[in-house]
């Protein structure tokens, strides 16, 4: 069948098998492998994308389901060489170790700063709570989205010592 979508605010259309998933779609049809597949059984989050502005797990997802929706992966948080306040944040704060969650984490708390642009620190681990992260203890992803909360009214910077002395 042939699905079209918009990914990353680019119009994509392919054919694919009917039971494709969006994670792999997304990493083996269109080469945007920032989206991690993990655990196979949607507990682990680490394939979150956005579809119409909102967290899902792409392993959870058939790719046609996906068609004439906007997806947003992690490759489409970046503009141009500028990070997004959000990416900065996991930099900042230490919000990565082994980085496997980080793109799933970083889709799903960038959607919370979107509709909640200050969230108590409740309501961050509330919008984490569906992830699993294996190294951090969650203490720093916390803290990074506070970060990116205090400074996405900033201009976004690629330079990553802007935000440290800030």
């Amino acid at each position: 069948m042939q699905v079209t979508m918009t990914v990353n605010g680019e119009s994509v259309t392919r054919d694919i098998e009917p039971r494709l998933l969006l994670v792999h779609f997304l990493r083996d049809t269109l080469a945007l492998t920032g989206t991690h597949w993990g655990c196979d059984t949607s507990n682990c989050g680490t394939c979150v994308v956005q579809i119409d502005g909102e967290p899902v797990k792409s392993c959870t997802i058939l790719a046609a389901m996906a068609g004439g929706h906007d997806v947003r992966t992690v490759e489409g948080l970046e503009h141009g060489t500028t990070l997004d306040p959000i990416q900065q944040g996991f930099m900042e704060c230490h919000g990565l170790q082994c980085g496997f969650c980080t793109p799933g984490m970083l889709m799903t708390t960038r959607a919370l700063l979107d509709t909640n642009p200050d969230p108590s620190e409740d309501e961050i681990r509330e919008a984490i709570s569906g992830q699993i992260c294996r190294c951090t203890g969650y203490t720093t992803i916390v803290r990074s989205v506070q970060w990116a909360a205090r400074h996405s009214g900033d201009e976004a910077t690629d330079d990553v010592t802007a935000g440290a002395a800030q």
